[in-house]
């Protein structure tokens, strides 16, 4: 088990600790489920969380076995965790300590035909990358390292008379979030909607560029370790947080290579992104367009350049070129 490089130095004491046993894991968000762990404001509390598909996947695992993945569940998470005193109109804080990866993780995409993924219509089938993890870096193929900064994908609380709904889509008290930037040393505000707020988190990306485009980052079977507290003084509608990055791989500005994507549509201007990035990979990095794919899911980030010349608007893809070996 290896430390995020971006944990600091420990100033804190673990209060309670839950594994990933079956009796506290769920996957749906449920007003009804009793919580696992009752805490008070302050305590630390140590998540192991299982990876996002639930085992389905390990380290022998083959790209012709992905359409056999289910989804029924996805996203095992880790919880609910009720805090004292919080209540509807509150806001859970939620800093986020320490995370511990397992050594390894994946990211894949899956057959066309799903419909899954920023572009399923143009790869037909699957294709998988086994990660070894090895301290802050994860290693690809043509021995291209990407640098770890673990963060939860899904971390929030219970929505408000929640009955059984899918954790795949992200809602206003958080959720399936994908936030790479909640990285240790951050702080979380999630608006509160049940008594004791409910917390879960699991599904957690030792790394991800921004847009996480073939619909997995490097996802990894982790802990996670945060501290909680109840904020009687802030009123917010949807999730809020403070952090320093990183904001780009290495912490530090540092050489890119980016692809726009022009068109009056936002989705397809960063289909068009995504697409040259690609094809960028294949002709002058020598990867095959599904390792490009996989690697820009993996590292590239994509950004909304301009929203305001209509009647198109610009979406960049960023590489950072620090992951190529020389």
């Amino acid at each position: 088990m290896t430390q995020s490089r971006r944990t600091r130095e420990r100033d804190f004491d673990v209060d309670y600790r839950l594994s990933d046993r079956d009796e506290n894991v769920h996957s749906a968000w449920d007003a009804s489920l009793d919580p696992v762990l009752t805490i008070e404001p302050g305590e630390v509390v140590r998540f192991e969380c299982r990876d996002a598909v639930d085992g389905q996947i390990d380290v022998e695992t083959t790209a012709e076995e992905i359409p056999d993945v289910s989804f029924d569940p996805v996203h095992p998470i880790t919880g609910p965790v009720a805090i004292e005193g919080a209540e509807p109109g509150d806001v859970l804080e939620v800093e986020l300590l320490e995370f511990q990866h397992k050594g390894w993780g994946y990211n894949l995409f899956f057959p066309g035909d799903m419909d899954l993924g920023l572009l399923p219509d143009e790869f037909d089938d699957p294709d998988l990358h086994v990660w070894d993890l090895e301290g802050d870096v994860g290693h690809f193929v043509e021995g291209i390292e990407v640098p770890l900064d673990p963060f939860p994908g899904v971390i929030g609380v219970c929505p408000e008379d929640a009955d059984g709904l899918d954790t795949l889509p992200p809602r206003a008290v958080g959720g399936n979030i994908d936030v790479k930037h909640l990285t240790a040393g951050s702080t979380l505000y999630l608006p509160v909607e049940e008594a004791g707020a409910l917390f879960s988190t699991g599904d957690c990306h030792a790394a991800q560029g921004d847009g996480e485009v073939c619909v997995t980052g490097v996802e990894a079977p982790m802990f996670v370790t945060a501290r909680f507290d109840v904020r009687h003084d802030m009123d917010i509608d949807q999730p809020q947080f403070r952090t320093d990055g990183p904001f780009s791989p290495t912490g530090v500005d540092e050489p890119m290579y980016g692809t726009t994507g022009i068109d009056g549509d936002l989705m397809e201007a960063t289909k068009k992104a995504t697409r040259h990035m690609i094809s960028h990979l294949h002709d002058e990095r020598g990867l095959t367009r599904a390792e490009a794919y996989l690697l820009c899911s993996a590292i590239v980030d994509l950004k909304i350049n301009e929203v305001v010349d209509a009647p198109n608007w610009t979406v960049s893809a960023y590489l950072p070129e620090s992951v190529f070996p020389n």
